[in-house]
């Protein structure tokens, strides 16, 4: 039982699958340890993208969206710009146009290619952004064995961060290859494994917190967004045991969720109008029957599984029709914080959400299968203070119309996913491997 957590309705067990640990921190890496980890992470992303063709890596299936083959390169200019042009004495660029290119509009325009017309860029070619890669490695790997001691945990810490970048570009790979293959009239398949056995999710289970002055957040050395650690306070309230399943989802669509105004924001309701949304993204009916389209391929939907694919417009909506509400950030961290960050996330190689398995005291599926919404818009924590991590695309913690999201997903790689792991999104977006928990007041 939870320190602090108690089952109000349930007492189904949770999955214990293998998945990871939180990466270690910088300042007790040793060179070995880092070269290891630096080795498995750039080498997962090019085995991501060995998968697609040269002409797949160039899709651009829409603004929100890059393509494989920039991904790749912008990894390896962040490696350039803020490891190798700080550190290392005597590097030479493989290119110096790639920093036009490369740069992810962390600067006045006029120093980026835009982002709107990545798909345009059919040189350098997919061999030649390998060779970049391979380029940046050696320099890593000879920063590393021969950087002095004093400087090396300026280093270190600074490839950490570089390494968090490339793992959070691995997910962005999976969620807009999925978005192209999607938008591509004979739907590909990523990967080729098909669906197993469709095991039955446990009945919704309810824990019970007894709230009260909680801390949340975390000290340096830590990412950006997710400092300082400070107090919270947490009124009581009862967390759900699981995600809300397709099948639950289905149920709020066929009382007519997509057409009463009353469970909806007002700008959600406007965009939802407008687009014509009537189901999450990727789901299209068949002969009358539903389907999900997957980076497996096309499937029979599983009414099982979490639902995944969706707004944080639709995530509230579904919460007000069930009379319930998203959890805050705060409330999310407190109960993840006594479960160990594992589940079916990335290394797990299924690269889609997997029914709940109550193995264990819940609640479940906290880490992995999808990031979950709270209700929290995104910002910087009490007296945060930027640190020698605010660098490019973390220069600050940025604010301004966006959610909070927590847990990972099943595209997240495992070692980035902690209970204070943060992520941000626009209420608008469904390209990402999204979905819904429930919480209630006590």
């Amino acid at each position: 039982m939870m320190n602090g957590l108690r089952s109000v309705t349930s007492d189904h067990r949770d999955r214990a699958d293998e998945a990871g640990r939180a990466a270690p921190r910088p300042e007790t890496d040793s060179r070995p340890l880092i070269t290891s980890r630096f080795r498995r992470i750039r080498t997962l992303s090019s085995q991501l993208a060995a998968r697609l063709t040269p002409e797949d890596q160039m899709v651009q299936a829409g603004p929100d969206c890059s393509p494989t083959k920039w991904h790749l390169a912008h990894t390896s200019w962040f490696l350039e710009r803020f490891v190798l042009e700080r550190f290392a004495t005597g590097y030479t660029a493989f290119d110096d146009r790639f920093t036009y290119l490369f740069n992810a509009l962390t600067e006045p325009a006029d120093t980026c290619h835009p982002a709107s017309q990545r798909a345009l860029l059919s040189r350098p070619s997919a061999d030649e952004v390998q060779l970049y890669r391979d380029h940046v490695n050696a320099a890593i790997l000879r920063l590393i064995a021969d950087v002095p001691s004093a400087q090396w945990p300026a280093v270190a810490r600074r490839l950490d961060l570089a390494l968090l970048h490339e793992q959070k570009h691995q997910e962005l790979i999976l969620a807009d290859i999925k978005q192209a293959f999607w938008m591509n009239p004979l739907r590909p398949a990523y990967h080729g494994t098909g669906p197993g056995a469709v095991p039955a999710a446990p009945g919704q289970g309810w824990f019970q917190h007894g709230g009260g002055l909680v801390e949340i957040g975390q000290d340096t050395p830590a990412p950006e967004a997710e400092t300082p650690r400070h107090p919270v306070f947490v009124a009581p309230f009862r967390f759900a045991g699981r995600l809300v399943t397709g099948g639950e989802y289905l149920e709020f669509m066929e009382d007519r969720g997509y057409t009463r105004r009353e469970l909806w924001h007002p700008d959600g309701w406007t965009l939802a109008q407008r687009e014509g949304w009537n189901a999450p993204l990727y789901w299209f009916k068949r002969g009358g029957v539903w389907h999900q389209f997957t980076l497996g391929g096309t499937r029979l939907l599983d009414v099982e599984e979490p639902v995944c694919h969706v707004s944080w417009y639709e995530a509230d909506a579904f919460a007000r029709w069930d009379g319930r509400r998203l959890p805050t950030e705060a409330e999310w961290e407190i109960v993840a914080a006594e479960r160990m960050p594992t589940g079916n996330l990335l290394d797990h190689g299924r690269y889609h959400p997997a029914v709940a398995a109550a193995r264990d005291t819940g609640p479940w599926q906290l880490f992995g299968d999808t990031w979950e919404w709270t209700q929290s818009a995104f910002a910087p924590y009490p007296r945060h203070q930027p640190g020698d991590m605010a660098i490019g695309e973390y220069a600050d913690v940025a604010i301004g119309g966006r959610f909070a999201l927590r847990g990972g997903s099943a595209l997240t790689p495992a070692d980035m996913v902690r209970a204070t792991t943060r992520h941000a999104l626009a209420p608008h977006v469904r390209l990402h491997m999204t979905g819904i928990r429930l919480v209630e007041d006590v």
